[in-house]
């Protein structure tokens, strides 16, 4: 099984590099996949394994914000794939319901410029719910 699953590649998040504790300023990227244990993103910015990172999610209410710990980077041509663990369980779960906003907020621009229907964000929800929830991996397939 895998531990994470694809997400919507244009969801913006902010990452704070902490080395030493000491958070810097942050720095825009786009979430790749979401797990339980945490998430990966692109970079155009090499960071060491180990090294601790705030991870920002601005585009849900209220924000997703959480600590993790940097466990894999990938570079690649001037782009690295980062993957964090979060350090808190609290966070990981929250995360999971994020990433299902976000694949909801996703439905909801590809009918839109797919079909032309403009869906409020409950419409959105429920016609998600209906025709995907049963695909969407539970906890215990992404663990």
């Amino acid at each position: 099984m895998r531990s994470y699953i694809r997400h919507p590649s244009e969801i913006p998040v902010e990452i704070e590099l902490c080395p030493a504790g000491t958070c810097r300023q942050p720095v825009d990227s786009r979430l790749r996949d979401v797990g339980m244990g945490g998430i990966s993103f692109v970079m155009q910015t090499e960071v060491c394994i180990g090294m601790l990172v705030r991870v920002r999610i601005p585009v849900v209410d209220p924000c997703f914000e959480a600590l993790g710990r940097v466990t894999r980077v990938d570079c690649e041509a001037g782009r690295c794939v980062v993957a964090v663990g979060f350090l808190d369980r609290a966070d990981a779960y929250r995360a999971r319901m994020v990433e299902q906003i976000c694949h909801i907020e996703q439905y909801r621009r590809d009918v839109r410029q797919r079909e032309g229907r403009r869906l409020s964000p409950e419409e959105a929800a429920r016609e998600w719910i209906e025709r995907h929830a049963a695909a969407f991996p539970s906890l215990e397939e992404i663990a």
